[in-house]
């Protein structure tokens, strides 16, 4: 049970990371013209939009898969724990400045940065108890 809960707790971040951007990816890019709308207030008007939102799809996919490797193997958590890092605190950086120069944005997207800003902070959390305690790692 011990064993569990720490493979659990250490490996948190990254779960809860893949489960909220793979659906992300596949909302912003599966179908942008018609789930964009459903769930948050864009319209894809463009080609050079549905080409840039997929892109961002692929890529949020391909940074997933390196999540998803740190939480199958020990060897990868290190490497996929400073992508997390940098993803979401990029992000939620990104955010917060488009917040104070354009307003705020629909809930979504607060609750996107939330979440970023949190998950950057655990992430930072946890490469720096490994580093201290478990080497590891």
């Amino acid at each position: 049970m011990k064993d569990t809960f720490r493979w659990t707790y250490n490996r948190l971040h990254l779960i809860i990371s893949v489960i909220i951007v793979v659906p992300t990816a596949i909302i912003y890019g599966f179908s942008p013209k018609t789930l964009l709308p459903q769930y948050l207030d864009i319209s894809v008007t463009t080609i050079d939009l549905s080409n840039f939102l997929r892109a961002v799809m692929f890529f949020y996919l391909g940074a997933s898969l390196i999540w998803i490797m740190g939480i199958i193997n020990t060897k990868y958590w290190k490497p996929a724990t400073h992508l997390n890092l940098l993803f979401m605190a990029t992000l939620g950086i990104g955010r917060l400045i488009s917040m104070l120069i354009d307003g705020l944005p629909s809930g979504g997207y607060i609750f996107g940065v939330i979440a970023e800003l949190v998950l950057a902070a655990i992430a930072f959390y946890q490469l720096r108890r490994s580093s201290v305690k478990h080497p590891s790692y």
